[in-house]
């Protein structure tokens, strides 16, 4: 019991450690990056937090099978430095020992991590998508913020209006700039307001003028007006876009394996096994050797965790181009990391190497002759 408890104790002070960090610097680059896409139209400004918010979710998964990578092997190094496993050694616990109490702590993560895969990442992949399309989906006026220029959802015009405007319905110092094929529109007006007119949506500007440009024959017009109706389309729609793998649900995507969709099936299944695997090679590949630094284990971890992680998504992308199966492909990846961490870990816990299996012969041959 005090060997479990000693070793749980500290894989769960060194894994809530590094999600807190690993969530923070996570959250600090999407939000950069969701802040960039606000700035260019393509989330709406007021809901920058809610898609961050869903934008980590999806990621939780990267972020659990990380951090207890990196907490197996701090912790297990953390132990080789201070002498415990010396220790444990002596005591008669062999590092294969360490493999169920690592299970017992790990587990609920590997649940949580196939649970956020198979149905928190679609879900959360759809409701960003959906308040994506609903801001685009918005008519002109309404994705006018006051005080900056804002393109329109068909991509054809600009807008600005001042930030003294009383509501959403009415405006000052209005600009709207158009593009026609060859004909450039540019219309100032002092006041503007949206109106009614037989079921259409018109912006009625009032004191202002327009300005008509041709850019093949180089022809300006500017034309003073007091009152001027822009008809806003009411039929502009914008495209709907293709429902994508990572969106669909995983029932979904059972029910209609194309190469994608299956593609997209071993991502989400691969990622509880990689944890698996990568707990296993956390385990062999933990240790200290003044020699190299304490940094040396630590990095190379992180390259496992690196290149396995690449592979998962390699992976993907073969089945998507039909150059691989899905059962291939899971069994050739996961298994052979499986077994590759499995005899890794038999090696260490023996303490075997390459070189002594080499050159035990010719020691034996040596004494005989002796």
């Amino acid at each position: 019991m005090l060997f479990h408890s000693s070793i749980q104790k500290d894989l769960a002070r060194s894994f809530g450690a590094t999600v807190v960090v690993l969530a923070t610097i996570v959250m600090t680059i999407i939000l950069i990056r969701t802040l960039g896409q606000a700035t260019k139209g393509s989330v709406n400004p007021s809901e920058v937090m809610l898609v961050m918010g869903l934008t980590v979710i999806g990621h939780l998964t990267t972020i659990l099978t990380l951090s207890l990578f990196i907490a197996v092997v701090s912790t297990l190094s953390r132990m080789y430095a201070d002498s415990e496993m010396v220790i444990w050694f002596s005591s008669g616990r062999g590092l294969t020992s360490f493999t169920r109490p690592l299970l017992r702590f790990a587990w609920p993560i590997f649940l949580a991590i196939g649970l956020l895969a198979l149905f928190v990442w679609p879900w959360s992949n759809k409701q960003i998508q959906d308040l994506r399309d609903r801001f685009e989906q918005r008519n002109d006026i309404e994705r006018v913020a006051p005080g900056q220029f804002q393109e329109s959802a068909g991509g054809k015009r600009v807008f600005f209006i001042d930030k003294d405007s009383p509501s959403n319905q009415t405006g000052r110092h209005v600009f709207v700039s158009s593009l026609d094929g060859m004909i450039e529109t540019v219309t100032t007006a002092q006041k503007g307001q949206i109106e009614l007119h037989q079921g259409e949506r018109f912006l009625s500007l009032q004191q202002g003028q327009q300005m008509l440009r041709n850019h093949q024959t180089g022809d300006v017009r500017i034309t003073a007006f007091n009152d001027y109706q822009l008809l806003i389309d009411p039929t502009l729609k914008i495209a709907a876009t293709d429902i994508q793998s990572r969106m669909v649900s995983t029932l979904g995507l059972i029910q209609a394996p194309s190469p994608v969709n299956l593609g997209e099936l071993s991502w989400r299944l691969g990622l509880p096994f990689a944890a698996f695997n990568l707990m296993i090679v956390g385990l062999a590949v933990a240790s200290v050797n003044p020699r190299v630094g304490k940094s040396y284990h630590l990095a190379v971890a992180l390259f496992c965790f690196v290149g396995y992680y690449n592979m998962v998504n390699v992976g993907q992308n073969w089945i998507a181009s039909e150059r691989t199966s899905l059962t291939a492909f899971m069994l050739g990846l996961h298994g052979s990391a499986f077994c590759l961490a499995f005899v890794w870990l038999l090696f260490r816990h023996f303490n075997l190497s390459w070189k002594n299996m080499f050159t035990l012969p010719k020691t034996r041959r040596t004494e005989g002759g002796t």
